[in-house]
């Protein structure tokens, strides 16, 4: 039997996918700051958005709610959010142009791609690499939106115990760019084998 219902719209796991759009304004406007400070809040409400992409879907699926209107804003609020935290830090030389084009092209594209499997009845089910794709791309954000420095542990100043939080971010955007490439070759031929039949 079927959870999916065509209503009510205005529920809880709806509300959090509502809240994370919500917060893309506050996010942009604390990433026109390079500051050290602003940079570690605009990271704290990426974290906070993460955490309710996983936390609306958990619910939804427990509760029995999920709904068509969820199923289609919850993934364009994902894409909106990362978007916005992409694009906002290219300015600072944090992130290569050419790889936020590529991944948000991939989005743009396989979106496109669902949409047009959707209308002619066609499932075609996301397969483990795009849900690689989506941590990797999160690791890469919250790191690269901390950027500077941290100490390993509070309280202790060595210098030994420095972390470059924008190398970290850089290590994992390499990896969530080969994956996203990967994930969307992927989607791309399951869905010309699917049309092709």
């Amino acid at each position: 039997m079927s959870l999916e219902h065509k209503s009510p719209i205005l529920n809880l796991p709806n509300f959090l996918t509502f809240f994370r759009i919500a917060i893309i304004p506050l996010l942009v406007v604390l990433l026109l700051s390079p500051a050290k400070t602003a940079n570690f809040f605009a990271t704290l409400l990426f974290a906070l958005a993460s955490i309710t992409d996983w936390l609306d879907g958990y619910i939804a699926r427990r509760m029995g709610i999920v709904t068509l209107f969820g199923k289609f804003l919850d993934p364009i609020a994902d894409k909106l959010i990362v978007a916005a935290a992409l694009i906002m830090i290219i300015p600072f030389g944090r992130a290569p142009a050419w790889m936020v084009l590529v991944i948000l092209s991939r989005e743009i594209i396989i979106t496109g791609l669902r949409g047009i499997a959707s209308t002619e009845g066609i499932v075609i089910p996301a397969s483990n690499l795009g849900k690689f794709k989506t941590i990797f791309q999160i690791v890469a954000i919250l790191a690269l939106l901390l950027h500077y420095d941290y100490h390993w542990f509070f309280g202790m100043e060595s210098p030994y115990l420095l972390v470059n939080m924008h190398n970290v971010g850089i290590f994992y955007l390499w990896i969530a760019t080969i994956v996203t490439i990967w994930s969307g070759a992927d989607y791309l031929i399951k869905f010309v084998k699917v049309i092709a039949k």
